[in-house]
């Protein structure tokens, strides 16, 4: 106890002293309890306004029963042109993660759509090879403008053309990219945010249903001349033209869909009645 004393005191006094300190420091000053008052009216009024802001997706997110009506109903219509006899139990790996999906992507018509059609082609016993089990994760990670495109490029059955705009430095110096995977593919596909088309194409391709390639290129002369002519692309290639020492390029390539992204097409894409059942 006597060493204690030389250190100041014991444990349970220091205890007391730094309670009595404590006790003796107010929560709020009084010059600062106002902006506390207002800074929690203002966290009130947030807090209202995100609780607003998310009470319509909280009815947005499916509950069973609205998942079963959309499976006898869209899935049953996919399935309308199969025989009875030929319908078949889904894969469990397939059906579950599909149908639980639903749960939060069932009111974005583009992206239901897929999995119903998935759910389809992995019921029908002349089709379900075609169902891989990493297309459900595919479908999770698109938005519903990257579903359109993939639908449209689907559909198309072709390569599209594309193109990068470079600033190049004159005799030889290097150049830089000042706009990537212009096309007009937003448009044809009906994209809601057009001016995200790079980041989609960027997306799909990440996902392996799509190849952006600038190494080849349409030796058709006709197929680049929408981009070429397009008023934001010769206003970007004056500007670069103004620029000393620089010189504007457009730099062809083409969109083409991988083995990987065909059978997805084909999937989850494709309407049954639209394909052949084999």
């Amino acid at each position: 106890m006597a060493e204690d004393k030389k250190d100041g005191g014991s444990v349970t006094e220091i205890a007391k002293a730094i309670g009595q300190i404590v006790d003796k420091v107010p929560v709020y000053e009084d010059a600062l309890q106002p902006a506390a008052k207002e800074l929690g009216k203002g966290l009130a009024v947030v807090a209202k306004a995100v609780n607003a802001a998310l009470a319509p997706v909280e009815g947005l997110i499916w509950g069973v029963d609205k998942i079963k009506d959309f499976v006898r109903e869209r899935v049953a219509k996919k399935l309308e042109n199969v025989p009875p006899g030929e319908i078949q139990q889904p894969k469990p790996h397939i059906a579950v993660p599909a149908i639980e999906a639903l749960r939060y992507t069932g009111a974005e018509e583009s992206l239901s759509d897929l999995y119903a059609n998935l759910l389809a082609t992995s019921m029908d016993k002349a089709t379900a090879y075609r169902a891989h089990p990493g297309f459900v994760d595919i479908i999770k990670n698109m938005c519903p403008d990257e579903a359109k495109v993939m639908k449209y490029l689907v559909t198309a059955w072709d390569f599209i053309a594309i193109a990068s705009i470079h600033s190049n430095i004159e005799n030889g110096g290097g150049y830089n990219v000042l706009h990537r995977n212009v096309t007009s593919l937003a448009t044809r596909a009906q994209c809601e945010h057009p001016g995200l088309l790079s980041t989609y194409l960027d997306n799909l391709d990440r996902l392996g249903l799509i190849k952006v390639d600038y190494d080849q290129f349409l030796t058709d002369p006709k197929a680049y001349e929408e981009i070429e002519s397009a008023a934001t692309v010769q206003e970007i290639l004056q500007r670069i033209s103004q620029t000393p020492g620089r010189k504007g390029e457009i730099k062809k390539g083409i969109v083409k869909m991988t083995d990987l992204g065909s059978q997805f097409g084909r999937a989850c894409i494709l309407d049954k009645e639209g394909q052949p059942r084999d």
